[in-house]
């Protein structure tokens, strides 16, 4: 069987921690901050550990990260 190849995009966006959590950017902060609260940029300065369901999405690109 051949190898699996993991996407490049997630390569570059998410992070698996020694515990098998994934650690991402957190959201809504590229554009648009003057809508925003100090609070809320603030608080997205941070990464943010992703949902269950968000992290088998994220593992299906990622085949050897376990």
């Amino acid at each position: 069987m051949p190898k699996l190849k993991t996407k490049s995009g997630t390569k570059k966006r998410f992070k698996i921690t020694g515990t098998g959590k994934i650690i991402a950017r957190a959201t809504g902060k590229r554009h648009g901050m003057i809508k925003r609260t100090p609070k809320q940029i603030r608080q997205k300065r941070k990464a943010v550990v992703m949902s269950k369901a968000d992290r088998t999405i994220v593992l299906k690109y990622m085949p050897y990260a376990r």
